[in-house]
């Protein structure tokens, strides 16, 4: 097994008389990451919310009837558990009844998980955020060098794990993925029924990536209106496909404050919503690919540090910009993202005279191991 970054932050709340959630889009290794945490562990009892004999037992829910059938488990836990009717109270009246249980539940779906348990389990509960493998998880598996030397297949194929452990077979198996799994919980959130427009939303996003994303423009491309387009990428984004950056701002007349951009969580599942998987050399979007991946390596390495930065882009209506801006502690951690090394960057003057508590660091794909393997970051995540 790769172990997971995340491993001893989960095993370290266990019997701490809280639920543990584990959320994190299907396929990037929930049920994996918890077998891996219960195998030494006796007495557990396992049930996936995707059965519908499960989902059955739900409905007709009572905690003596669920105590009958777990028996003596010392760790009950609840697979894909946003599939269960109200959840949310049923998990309160299994913890306030069963001191001493430790309750485990993943969620594929953020969104609809969280508003099921947010009032029933205040308190109650520890949240946690699995990703696609990260560099540093692969490399402390093999090596750095080794994992630089498959820069090429990353930025191809992404790091979902069935893509992983599979080798010569990454296409179809992110075809699986995006055909089996990608869109199921978008589409039954609130019973959205548009699989072609959330398809066209998804292969217009992945056109963008790297730049402001304009949901009007979107609508008027898909036909949908704002509204509807910008209600579909929250759901994406709750389900784990794309992630927002606000632009950093402090109200100044010249810097753009609401723009976003969006970027993939894996940019393996942005190339096959396109078709695309050329060659790098030979690539047009090489750059954008790059800062992708680049960004969300350094979303997961927040995460899973508890370090809580936030993160932004920045630029002016005169087109000054910062490809990154992490916020931390009181000071902006500013980054270029550069595929060709010997590319020239440099920091605006009118940013650093702003803001003038900041670093300023350019990643390149000499260098990025560095920063992904946690060398370099160190210092502010």
């Amino acid at each position: 097994m790769i172990r997971r970054d995340i491993l001893a932050q989960i095993e370290r709340r266990i019997n701490q008389e809280k639920i543990i959630f584990l959320f994190g889009a299907r396929q990037v290794g929930k049920s994996t990451l918890l077998k891996e945490i219960i195998k030494n562990r006796e007495n557990s009892f396992w049930m996936n919310a995707d059965d519908p004999v499960v989902q059955s037992l739900f409905q007709n829910f009572s905690v003596a009837s669920f105590k009958a059938l777990a028996g003596k488990a010392e760790y009950i836990i609840i697979d894909e558990a946003q599939q269960l009717p109200d959840i949310g109270k049923k998990l309160k009246l299994l913890f306030d009844a069963g001191p001493g249980v430790q309750i485990l539940a993943t969620g594929s779906s953020s969104f609809e998980l969280r508003n099921k348990t947010s009032e029933p389990l205040t308190g109650r509960k520890w949240e946690f955020f699995l990703y696609p493998f990260s560099f540093r998880e692969l490399a402390l598996h093999t090596n750095n060098l080794n994992e630089i030397q498959q820069l090429p297949l990353r930025l191809l194929y992404g790091s979902y794990p069935d893509v992983i452990n599979h080798p010569g077979d990454e296409r179809q198996r992110l075809q699986l993925i995006m055909d089996s799994y990608l869109y199921k919980d978008v589409l039954m959130w609130q019973g959205l029924k548009k699989p072609e427009k959330i398809l066209h939303l998804l292969k217009a996003l992945a056109l963008q990536i790297g730049s402001e994303v304009n949901y009007t423009e979107l609508g008027n491309l898909i036909q949908l209106d704002r509204d509807t387009v910008e209600k579909y990428i929250t759901v994406l984004e709750q389900s784990f496909v794309i992630f927002r950056l606000p632009s950093y701002s402090t109200n100044q007349r010249k810097e753009l404050s609401k723009a976003k951009k969006v970027y993939f969580f894996d940019v393996g599942i942005r190339n096959a919503l396109l078709g695309d998987f050329r060659p790098l050399e030979i690539r047009q979007d090489t750059g954008a690919l790059w800062e992708n991946y680049i960004i969300a390596e350094l979303w997961k390495q927040n995460q899973y540090s508890f370090e809580y930065g936030r993160f932004y882009f920045w630029r002016t209506v005169s087109q000054q910009e910062v490809d990154l801006v992490i916020e931390k502690n009181g000071t902006l951690h500013t980054f270029e993202i550069k595929w060709n090394p010997t590319a020239k960057a440099r920091l605006s003057k009118s940013f650093s005279s702003q803001y003038p508590n900041h670093t300023f660091s350019i990643i390149h794909r000499d260098n990025y191991w560095q920063w992904l393997a946690g060398n370099q970051s160190d210092g502010f995540l």
